[in-house]
């Protein structure tokens, strides 16, 4: 998937974007794992048992990131600007990660909401070095710090700092590691 991906983002540089979403489309039914085209990921890129993986049109992607099945970088609607979220470099994300860029999206949701009615875009911005356990939910406009740790089962609906580790729904600060 990732090699066709590297393909068909050449094409879409290039403005032929017909041809780039036609590979995209047809390695999403061969593999369950959905890129698109306008995507920007770097080196290094892994995606681990990756059915349902899905890497919206203005994500961006550090170098040696691991994603597992399921994970969303999601956007919602065919508004232009940035509608997904930006990841750093060195960053693990377990399955069943899904991360929201705008907060309507996540009223369908029964877990605590930020800011609920605005539906500006508002990406959510992961550091370097940060480590997702499995099924987090990441609400819109968040942004996680260097070296953070999100545990399992967690919903982040604030800021977390470098090297912050946090648990829970909603997410709380369990400890920061590098005052450890």
């Amino acid at each position: 998937a990732v090699l066709w991906y590297r393909l068909a983002h050449r094409l879409y540089l290039k403005k032929r974007y017909f041809a780039a979403r036609m590979i995209s489309q047809c390695t999403a039914r061969r593999t369950g794992i959905e890129i698109h085209p306008g995507a920007k990921i770097g080196k290094g890129f892994f995606i681990d048992h990756g059915h349902g993986v899905v890497i919206g049109e203005t994500a961006e992607i550090g170098d040696n990131v691991t994603l597992y099945q399921g994970v969303t970088l999601g956007g919602t609607g065919k508004e232009h600007g940035k509608r997904h979220p930006t990841i750093g470099n060195n960053v693990m994300m377990a399955p069943d990660c899904i991360i929201y860029v705008r907060n309507h999206e996540s009223s369908r949701l029964d877990i605590p909401m930020c800011e609920q009615g605005s539906t500006e875009e508002r990406p959510v911005v992961i550091g370097n070095d940060v480590w997702i356990g499995g099924r987090v939910i990441i609400l819109p406009g968040v942004k996680i710090g260097n070296g953070a740790i999100i545990g399992a089962g967690s919903v982040v609906t604030k800021d977390v700092s470098e090297y912050d580790v946090v648990a829970g729904n909603p997410a709380r600060v369990i400890k920061n590691r590098k005052s450890s």
